[in-house]
């Protein structure tokens, strides 16, 4: 069963019992596009208690602002309660929700395109915002006063330039006005919440776009304080020459590409970042113009290579050399590298371990860290492949480092 399948057949089930069942918001508006849909979610004018003694799996995910989850086989339905919601004290949540009829609980959501119902039965489609007319021209505008819209949750301004960039859409000039406006407010909502709307726009292939729209709009600023207008231009012109998927570190590094890493990681702790995501990034943005050394040697390259950011290291350094007019030439010569290194192990195990230097007279304590360290240099650089080779190189470094004592 897909989930379009199980909402289809809970509205049946809903309409059986004598109410109005509708999909709902976005499922509707990417139906009219021809796009493939997500998530197919439902409408109703049956209350959250009345949905859940319909159905005999459900969650309650928001059941005061009268939405349920309905579970049916192996796919989950977001069914809620038509609604009207008002009193935005925070700028995020309603403080209160009263249940109504569809045409008013379309005049809450927040683009006209958003705001669509389908029948599935009838085949219908109900629209009492002007969706329908919008899709048409292209043309991203808020349901009612733009002021209050984004008043209610300033999210929406993000959501506004994730859905210009994903649906390809203009914003429309008032609904634009408003989000230059109310643009230093964005703050007012939790750094995961922006996160989430800022991997969707930057990680889309027309990323350059959403950048410029968050820079122009005063949002980038108001999220990242101190990012120079410069530098977000830098960052622009690199994120236009990435590959069209990325994961999200890479999008950010190209981004702040012409920070200072420091600036860069701190002023992403608004995003609360993964420890995962923030070591990404910082590699990324730590090795830049590494990848350009003629002079490098085998051993750092066999290391850079074997990291799991080097693919995105490379894509990242191609990018700003791009973006700044300069050549690609060094990295075509090492692409040639990598693939000469095909096959080879790149992360060998080390010819001795810590007790077999000690027995060959490292003295313990730091001096078998450093050992080892340079040992596994020199193991990498290919001037040693042996453990016999190994415990000579072992002995001419002693003597080495009793020379200099």
């Amino acid at each position: 069963m897909t989930n379009r399948q199980a909402a289809i057949r809970i509205i049946q089930r809903l309409r059986r019992e004598g109410f109005q069942a509708l999909l709902a918001g976005g499922c509707v508006r990417d139906m009219q596009l021809g796009r493939r849909a997500k998530d197919w979610d439902v409408a109703t004018d049956a209350t959250p208690d009345q949905i859940i003694r319909l159905f005999r799996r459900t969650r309650k995910i928001g059941a005061k602002f009268g939405v349920v989850m309905v579970l049916m086989e192996s796919q989950q339905v977001e069914v809620a309660t038509f609604r009207t919601e008002s009193g935005y004290t925070d700028g995020r949540r309603p403080d209160h929700v009263a249940f109504c009829s569809d045409a008013e609980d379309a005049s809450r959501r927040d683009f006209t395109v958003n705001g669509m119902f389908y029948d599935p039965i009838e085949k219908q489609l109900i629209d009492h915002v002007g969706g329908q007319k919008d899709l048409v021209k292209h043309l991203l505008r808020t349901i009612g006063n733009p002021d209050d819209r984004f008043s209610e949750d300033y999210l929406r301004m993000l959501r506004a330039i994730r859905f210009s960039v994903q649906l390809g859409f203009r914003i429309e000039k008032p609904t634009w006005q408003a989000i230059c406006t109310h643009s230093s407010k964005i703050t007012k909502i939790s750094g995961e919440r922006i996160a989430m709307e800022m991997e969707a726009i930057l990680t889309h292939p027309d990323r350059a776009k959403g950048a410029r729209l968050l820079t122009e709009s005063g949002l980038a600023d108001s999220i990242f304080p101190g990012f120079k207008p410069q530098e977000m231009d830098e960052g622009i012109k690199a994120l236009t020459n990435l590959l069209k998927k990325v994961d999200f570190p890479l999008a950010l590094a190209a981004w702040f590409a012409g920070c200072d890493t420091v600036f860069a990681l701190d002023r992403c702790k608004i995003l609360h970042l993964s420890s995962a995501h923030t070591k990404h990034m910082k590699f990324l943005l730590d090795r830049r113009g590494t990848l350009l050394d003629k002079e490098m040697g085998l051993a750092q390259f066999k290391m850079i290579l074997a990291s799991p950011y080097f693919h995105d290291l490379f894509a990242l350094q191609k990018a700003i050399q791009k973006a700044s007019g300069l050549s690609t030439g060094l990295l075509g010569r090492l692409k040639r590298r990598v693939a000469k290194l095909k096959g080879k192990n790149l992360t060998p195990k080390p010819l001795l371990d810590g007790h077999e230097l000690i027995v060959l007279g490292v003295q313990p304590g730091p001096m078998v860290g450093l050992a080892a360290q340079e040992m596994y240099i020199a193991q990498l650089a290919e001037h040693i492949d042996t453990p016999a080779q190994a415990r000579q190189w072992v002995q001419n470094w002693l003597a080495e480092h009793r020379r200099l004592e």
